[in-house]
C-alpha cells in the first residue's frame, strides 16, 4: 500500500472481492449453520439427530478450508493447518482423529465467529469503502435518469440540485473512492490477518516448522557428502594421477641420471613425490574410501579395522546397504574412535560391533585400554583432543545419539545408534 501506484494495480480490487465474498460466503455459512443447529435440538432425542450435531461439530473443516483458499486473494503465504492424518484408514478412524483434535474445535470457533460478527463487518466495510464512494460518484448519472433531471438523491441522504453541484458531488465522488481504496487495502488485510489467526493452530504451525527443519537438514546432509564425493573423485582422477607421472618420470630420470649431486637431488624428489602421493591417497581415504561407495559399511569397517595398529575383531551384522548419509557417519565414528584407540588408549585388543534392530542402526566400538575418556574432552580410549564432539554432532544430525562409558582403568565403549527404517521390498535402509 505504500507504493505510489497502488490505487492503479489490483489490489484494491481483490481487497474489495476479497471483502465481497466474505460478505456472500458468511451469510451462507449463517444459515446452514443456523439450520443444522435447529435440526439438531428438533431432532435430537432420536437417533438421526445425532448426525446433525456431529455436522455441527465439524463445520468449522470446511468453513476454514474455504477460508485458507479465499486468504489467496490477498495473501500469497499459505495457511498450515494442524489436522494430524487417521492412524488408520476408513470414516470412523477419520471422526476420531478429527474430534480429538484441538484444530477441529479452533475452526468451529471461526465458523461461529465468522457467521455472527465477522460477515456483517465484511458487508459494512465494503460498503463504506467502496459502495459509497460509487453512488456519490454516480450523482451525474442519477440526476440525468431523474424524472426531470433538475435533482438527484445522494445514498438516500441529501438531494443535489444543478449540474454544477452534481458535478461537485460526483469529483468528491472520486475523492472518496481513492480513500476508499486504501480503506478497503487496510480492511481486508486487518481481515485477513485475524483470520491467519484464529486458523493458525501453533501445534500444527510448529510441526510444520518442525519438518521442514528436518527436511532442509536432511537435505544440507546430502549435499555435504556429495560435496565430498565430488573432492574424493577429482583427487583421485586429477592430483593423484599427475602425482603418479611425476614420480614415474623422477624414478625415470633418477636411473638416467649419472652418480653425482643431481643423482642425489633427483633421488630426494622421487622420495618427496612417494610420500606426497601416500599422503594424497590417505587423504582421498579419509574424505570418502572407495569402498565404502562401492560395498557399503561393513566392507569399509572391515578396511578400517585391518589398518589399525591395535588388533580389532569386526562383528557386523547389517541387512543390506544403508543410506550413503547413514554410511557415511558410521563409518568416520568407527574410524575416529579406533583412531584414538591407538593414539590413546593402550589397548591390546579392540571389538567393533554393530547390527539393526527397532528401526535403529547401532554401532559399538570397544576397547581394553586404560579408559578415563570424556565425552568434554575426547573420543573412546583417549585423554582429550579427539573430535567426539564432532562426531556427535554428525550423528545428531541425523538424529542419532552417540554415548560413550569410560571408567578410569577401562575398558572403554562408544555406541553409536541412527534411526534407519528397513525397507520391505529391498531389504535396506530407507
Amino acid at each position: 500500500m505504500a507504493r505510489p501506484r497502488f490505487l492503479l494495480s489490483a489490489w484494491p480490487w481483490r481487497a474489495a472481492g476479497y471483502l465481497l465474498s466474505g460478505a456472500v460466503f458468511g451469510a451462507a455459512v449463517l444459515v446452514a449453520l443456523l439450520g443444522l443447529a435447529v435440526a439438531g435440538g428438533v431432532l435430537a432425542v432420536v437417533l438421526v439427530g445425532l448426525p446433525l450435531l456431529l455436522g455441527l461439530a465439524l463445520a468449522g473443516i470446511p468453513v476454514a478450508w474455504a477460508e485458507r483458499g479465499r486468504l489467496r486473494l490477498v495473501d500469497a503465504e499459505p495457511v498450515p493447518h494442524g489436522h494430524r492424518e487417521p492412524e488408520t484408514a476408513g470414516l470412523w478412524a477419520w471422526l476420531t482423529t478429527r474430534l480429538r483434535e484441538r484444530a477441529t474445535w479452533q475452526e468451529l470457533g471461526h465458523a461461529l465467529l465468522y457467521a455472527g460478527l465477522l460477515w456483517p463487518l465484511d458487508a459494512l466495510l465494503l460498503t463504506v469503502g467502496l459502495l459509497v464512494p460509487l453512488a456519490v460518484t454516480a450523482t451525474p448519472l442519477l440526476m440525468a435518469t431523474a424524472g426531470d433531471g433538475r435533482e438527484a438523491k445522494v445514498v438516500k441522504l441529501w438531494t443535489v440540485t444543478g449540474w454544477p453541484a452534481a458535478g461537485a458531488v460526483a469529483v468528491l465522488g472520486l475523492l472518496l473512492l481513492a480513500v476508499g481504496g486504501y480503506v478497503l487495502g487496510v480492511a481486508a488485510g486487518a481481515r485477513a490477518g485475524l483470520t491467519r489467526l484464529l486458523l493458525t493452530s501453533r501445534d500444527g504451525e510448529l510441526d510444520a516448522r518442525v519438518v521442514e527443519l528436518a527436511r532442509s537438514r536432511v537435505r544440507l546432509v546430502d549435499a555435504f557428502e556429495a560435496e565430498r564425493r565430488r573432492i574424493e573423485r577429482d583427487l583421485h582422477d586429477g592430483a593423484q594421477q599427475r602425482l603418479v607421472a611425476l614420480t614415474m618420470t623422477l624414478g625415470l630420470a633418477r636411473l638416467d641420471a649419472p652418480p653425482g649431486p643431481l643423482a642425489d637431488q633427483l633421488a630426494r624428489a622421487h622420495e618427496e613425490a612417494g610420500r606426497a602421493l601416500a599422503e594424497l591417497r590417505e587423504l582421498i581415504h579419509g574424505i570418502h574410501p572407495q569402498v565404502l561407495a562401492d560395498y557399503g559399511l561393513g566392507a569399509a569397517v572391515a578396511d578400517a579395522a585391518d589398518r589399525s595398529a591395535v588388533p580389532v575383531d569386526v562383528h557386523l551384522e547389517l541387512p543390506g546397504r544403508l543410506p550413503r548419509a547413514v554410511e557415511a557417519a558410521g563409518y568416520f565414528v568407527v574410524c575416529e574412535a579406533l583412531a584414538n584407540v591407538d593414539r590413546h588408549s593402550g589397548a591390546r585388543r579392540a571389538e567393533v560391533r554393530g547390527g539393526h534392530a527397532g528401526g535403529r542402526l547401532w554401532l559399538e566400538v570397544w576397547d581394553d585400554g586404560h579408559g578415563g575418556a570424556q565425552a568434554a574432552r575426547g573420543g573412546a580410549g583417549d585423554g582429550g583432543g579427539s573430535g567426539l564432539t564432532g562426531l556427535a554432532d554428525r550423528v545428531s544430525v541425523l538424529d542419532g545419539r552417540l554415548g560413550l562409558s569410560s571408567p578410569p582403568g577401562g575398558p572403554t565403549l562408544l555406541r553409536v545408534e541412527i534411526p534407519c527404517e528397513l525397507s520391505e521390498t529391498a531389504g535396506a535402509c530407507a
